[in-house]
């Protein structure tokens, strides 16, 4: 399913790698992160090749909401108690220089992307508490903050925050802008980096300086990132003949929906869930009602899902890679937030890969870790993870193979060994092997997305086991 974004901004197909060459930075991905930061070093006067596994921007950026804004969520309540006013601020500082940043570079290349400066609201339909406190801390910070009843929503809130001068836009036209002088090298997956070196199928880059922007690192040592990440997915819905709204609005309570204008369209989110935990499937249905409750004679124009990268202290991981590798830096764990972490990521890696000082790199970065704020996701993560490779392992097949009806997937038993198995719609069958290769975790059907899915660290296959997107770098077709 593709998203409005892919539908009206065609990108200019680029040649892939064909041979080896040499540059001064090598980025790894070519979505928002990974070719705002090519642009800015490229501004700065170095040489730099992008990587890019499929196309420009088929990755996080096609599936965003697109919004940019320095309100994440119930975020600042907990980032005080965690960092500390001062760690905190920083947060608070660098993502509202985010939105500033954008309609900076905007205006100064004179790119027709649809942006647009709104209110961003947090809304809560249930109690207002959490939503207060959340004010408190936001205030505290500087932040463009105020409490508000009054919303366009077409339902009553207990309370609503409102945080003004935010802003969205497309990103693919803005990416398709930034892109347009890089040198991108498209379907060209990396598959292993060796020092200074990145190894394609294709050739070989050599380069002073490697950024993996790739959404999640797949080196696994050094830099430990599947430790620290899980990764999430969302769903969205396009509508015409909805309404229109005066901002962009996130929901807080649990299974909250998120809601933005897209020109004369909504885009309606939710049905947020770990990726690998979606047996039951219905997410689209859920948002299907609710839009026919709202808005009966609306209709669908599109609907997508999006992954997320989901850090266990709930700050992403911008700069430097790991002390054994002092060329090479990392930019992941943006969560629901890639369009403003992507801008905040571009300056930080800009800054440390010219040496300078930024005054948010400490705050950001992936040599970090912070015990007390990840206890409790390193625990639900390591549960998972555990849980997984012993299903892997010793766990028995969960479906029969002759009772699994057509358009369904399932691990089944089949000559004395697990297979999964997704039979279509004709009733052919389609048998892959159900670990996924990153680290042998057993993959579970994803019904809605009709895709294998990795719980521990998000690797998601199609029903021909074809990788789609890692930390896995290869396929689960059957041998």
């Amino acid at each position: 399913m593709q998203s409005i974004w892919s539908g009206d901004a065609a990108l200019t197909p680029r040649p892939s790698l064909a041979g080896d060459i040499q540059a001064d930075a090598a980025v790894i991905g070519a979505g928002l992160a990974g070719c705002l930061t090519a642009w800015y070093l490229q501004k700065e006067g170095l040489s730099v090749a992008v990587l890019e596994a499929d196309r420009i921007g088929s990755g996080q950026t096609r599936g965003t909401t697109a919004k940019i804004t320095s309100q994440h969520g119930l975020i600042y309540d907990r980032l005080i108690a965690q960092l500390g006013q001062e760690g905190a601020a920083l947060y608070a500082r660098a993502n509202q220089e985010a939105v500033e940043q954008y309609e900076k570079l905007i205006a100064e290349e004179n790119i027709d992307c649809a942006f647009r400066r709104l209110p961003a609201y947090l809304y809560t339909a249930v109690s207002p508490e959490a939503v207060r406190r959340e004010w408190s801390a936001a205030v505290q910070l500087g932040l463009p903050a105020r409490l508000t009843a009054k919303t366009s929503l077409p339902f009553p809130v207990a309370e609503a925050l409102r945080f003004d001068r935010q802003a969205q836009f497309h990103p693919l036209k803005f990416l398709r802008a930034v892109a347009k002088d890089l040198t991108v090298y498209e379907n060209t997956p990396v598959f292993r980096a060796e020092g200074h070196v990145l190894l394609t199928d294709r050739g070989t880059v050599r380069a002073d300086k490697v950024i993996f922007a790739c959404h999640y690192p797949f080196v696994n040592f050094p830099g430990l990132f599947f430790a620290r990440l899980h990764q999430e997915r969302s769903y969205v819905l396009a509508l015409e003949n909805a309404q229109d709204l005066d901002g962009m609005y996130y929901g807080v309570d649990p299974g909250g929906l998120s809601f933005r204008m897209a020109g004369d369209r909504l885009l309606l989110g939710g049905g947020a869930h770990r990726t690998g935990e979606n047996a039951a499937g219905g997410r689209y249905a859920r948002l299907r009602r609710a839009a026919r409750s709202w808005w009966p004679g609306c209709r669908e124009a599109a609907a997508w899902s999006a992954q997320d990268c989901i850090p266990l202290d709930g700050v992403p991981f911008i700069g430097p890679f790991a002390a054994s590798r002092p060329d090479w830096y990392a930019a992941t764990g943006f969560q629901k937030w890639g369009m403003t972490t992507a801008m905040v990521a571009a300056h930080i890696l800009t800054d440390a890969v010219l040496g300078r000082k930024n005054p948010y790199a400490s705050l950001f970065t992936p040599r970090r870790f912070r015990l007390r704020a990840s206890l409790g996701t390193l625990w639900e993560d390591g549960r998972i993870t555990a849980k997984s490779l012993l299903k892997s392992a010793f766990g028995p097949a969960r479906d029969s193979a002759a009772d699994l009806p057509a358009g369904h997937g399932g691990i089944v038993e089949s000559g004395g060994r697990k297979v999964g198995l997704y039979r279509d719609e004709a009733g052919g069958d389609h048998p892959v092997r159900p670990r996924c290769p990153h680290l042998g975790c057993e993959l579970a059907w994803d019904p809605d997305e009709k895709t294998w899915d990795c719980p521990c660290h998000g690797s998601r296959f199609d029903p021909d086991g074809r990788l789609l997107s890692g930390p896995a770098q290869e396929d689960i077709g059957l041998e």
